[in-house]
């Protein structure tokens, strides 16, 4: 298991409590709104918000933290983050807040205390680069999307 150290920021509401995974088998911890006024944050279609979950960070050399979308507000509500999964570096120590974006058909409202994404922990794997004058071949070469021809 890899312990996460996590620091409130000034003004968070700790009662909201750490993330958790909220089943045995949960891949993903999941992160609330913690807004600093504790009140609630409008979302229109379209549109999307930076919401504030807190928490700071800091995550061991060689791990990242991934945000991903609770899928059951994607289902029902059109509710996702853009820039899914975002990534938190390890080297990062800022607050950590959550680009929600509504691509619903009507405004969402973010309680203060709402779940709104799900943070799982992950090994990064780092790789060197070289230049080269040419790329092997594969057997499916330069093709793009749907070239492989499945459906």
């Amino acid at each position: 298991m890899i312990a996460i150290a996590i620091a409130w920021e000034d003004g968070a509401d700790r009662a909201l409590g750490l993330p958790r995974y909220e089943t045995e088998g949960a891949a993903g911890a999941d992160l609330r709104a913690n807004l600093p006024d504790r009140g609630a944050i409008d979302i229109a279609p379209g549109a999307r918000a930076l919401v504030p979950t807190g928490l700071r960070l800091a995550i061991p050399d060689g791990y990242e933290v991934q945000i991903r979308p609770r899928s059951g507000l994607a289902l029902k509500h059109g509710i996702t983050l853009p820039n899914s999964p975002g990534t938190i570096d390890s080297d990062y120590r800022g607050p950590l807040g959550v680009i929600v974006m509504n691509a619903g058909d009507a405004p969402f409202r973010i309680a203060h205390g709402d779940r709104i994404a799900q943070m799982v922990v992950a090994p990064v794997l780092r790789a060197s680069f070289r230049k080269v004058d040419a790329l092997p071949p594969s057997g499916r070469g330069a093709g793009g999307f749907g070239s492989t021809g499945r459906t």
